[in-house]
């Protein structure tokens, strides 16, 4: 029986060794955790258990049944992040480059099965060359059997990509549709075409970095959520998230203690909007003045940050967070500003998250770029978002509400359930000076004319009340009571019962 057990013990040490010492030198080399280490530390310690250490592949071309290491390139299980369940995979670059094969692939697969079946999120580490060449079609079938199961778990458990190395080619767009995409400043890379071949083809020369490094990602393409020093912080910062959300679309999110009064007035919130409508203030400022001990997980900070998305708590709970920026163009919205709060939208209504919307909106960005762009379609993404989503709803206008940015930005027409303004909003179709070039174009030639015509519209529109007597406002409130407002509101809403016409699924303009 000791040599049984001894026997488990040495093939249990040589899987954990992957690829072997050098090879482990060589990630370290380069600041990289290995797999296995980084599986400890995104995991509670002790917590994992692991699935399929021994599976090793089955193909004989080119010499590959000389070498079957045990795992075959990838990491799974499961194990808890704060005792909560999640379901994990980590792909190895020590053994073949972490690339991907038919039993790669069968692994993951099997991982991503018991997440759905049991309501969990799954989390991939990745970090590999791409589809194991070795294997030709095999390894493209264990990609579409990933992407498949992609597609079914989206909306129904959270998916979470880590990219730690390269991914490349086919391996990107697994990551890409999950939910949250995570990376790692220097040391990893998506692209679906290497450099090599961009040269080939259209003469471009451009690094990896360039091409689909972390500050690509984050700032121009949006394809990565954020983007992180090192492994260790992204993986502590994958932690933080997971707190956010739910297990499954089946569960609420998580409720967490709280020491911060939700009653807690904020005086200074009462002088935030500045008196001349055209200065700009941080509407962060407002978001953290609201959530409990001031804590906001920003999602995609470094993209479109015209328009906040994120999530604080209120009393314990979880809430999404969507925010015009007044100090980047304005607050306008336009392309990038409506895909990225549509988006966010569309994961808090999957998972039950209640949405608190901050309005300082002037109106769409104009210009050729934009309409050339589809700015129109684009924009739709956004109010197609809120007006379809069924979660509690709350709204708060702090200063320009214009035109049809104002019914987008979560209004009562789109089955806003609580629509609150400050004394200091303006809900209009358009600023005083366009409304009156408009509306008295004869008196143009007339500077005083318009100016007093200017001044009268802005005493009769540019404030909240006309909005309020029609009861598109339920209430102006004041500033310094915002975090109460809004946390009484959500707390009304929590029994909240509202759903669509039943569809196959809908066809949002894409």
């Amino acid at each position: 029986m000791k040599d049984i057990l001894q026997v488990l013990e040495d093939r249990r040490a040589e899987a954990r060794l992957g690829g072997g010492e050098t090879r482990i030198a060589a990630q370290h080399a380069k600041g990289k955790l290995t797999a296995r280490e980084r599986v400890e530390l995104l995991l509670d310690e002790g917590s994992f258990e692991e699935f399929d250490m021994f599976v090793a592949h089955r193909c004989t071309d080119f010499g590959m049944d000389e070498t079957r290491p045990y795992g075959d390139g990838v990491i799974t299980g499961w194990g808890t992040i704060n005792g909560r369940l999640v379901y994990v995979f980590s792909q190895d670059f020590t053994v073949f480059g972490g690339s991907l094969s038919e039993t790669h692939s069968n692994k993951i697969c099997k991982i991503m099965d018991m997440a759905m079946q049991n309501g969990a999120p799954v989390i991939g580490l990745n970090d590999s060359g791409g589809a194991r060449i070795q294997e030709g079609v095999s390894s493209l079938a264990g990609y579409a059997e990933v992407f498949q199961r992609n597609v079914l778990a989206s909306g129904v458990i959270p998916q979470i990509s880590v990219i730690m190395g390269p991914c490349a080619g086919g391996a990107v767009y697994s990551p890409a549709m999950t939910d949250f995409i995570f990376m790692v400043k220097d040391s990893s890379y998506m692209f679906v075409t290497g450099p090599d071949v961009v040269k080939t083809v259209t003469n471009e020369v451009v690094t990896a970095e360039e091409l689909g490094g972390a500050s690509t990602h984050t700032r121009k393409s949006s394809v990565a959520d954020a983007a992180f020093e090192n492994d260790v912080e992204a993986l502590a910062e994958v932690r933080r998230l997971v707190d956010f959300l739910p297990l499954s679309n089946r569960e609420k999110p998580p409720v967490r203690p709280f020491f911060d009064e939700p009653g807690r007035v904020e005086p200074s919130l009462d002088t935030l909007v500045p008196e001349n409508a055209n200065t700009p203030y941080d509407m962060k400022e407002l978001i953290l003045k609201v959530a409990d001990e001031g804590d906001f997980y920003e999602i995609q900070e470094n993209f479109a940050k015209n328009i906040i998305t994120g999530f604080i708590r209120l009393e314990g709970q979880t809430v999404g967070v969507v925010a015009n920026q007044p100090m980047v163009l304005a607050g306008c919205l336009d392309i990038d500003s409506s895909r990225k709060a549509a988006r966010f939208v569309r994961f808090c209504d999957c998972f039950e998250i209640p949405i608190l919307t901050f309005v300082d909106v002037p109106g769409f960005l104009p210009g050729t770029t934009q309409e050339y762009g589809g700015v129109i379609k684009h924009g739709a993404k956004l109010l197609y978002a809120y007006a379809e989503a069924t979660v509690p709803k709350v709204t708060v206008i702090t200063r320009k509400a214009y035109g049809g940015a104002y019914v987008v930005m979560a209004s009562k027409h789109l089955r806003g359930d609580f629509n609150y303004a400050w004394p200091t909003s303006e809900v209009a179709v358009m600023g005083a000076k366009g409304a009156t070039e408009i509306l008295y174009r004869s008196e143009l030639n007339d500077p005083e004319k318009i100016a007093a015509r200017t001044k009268e519209y802005e005493d009769r529109f540019a404030n909240p009340f006309v909005a309020a007597e029609k009861g598109f406002i339920d209430e102006v409130i004041q500033p310094r009571s915002t975090r109460r407002r809004v946390a009484r509101a959500f707390a009304a809403l929590r029994g909240k019962k509202l759903s669509n016409p039943w569809k196959k699924h809908d066809n949002i303009p894409l």
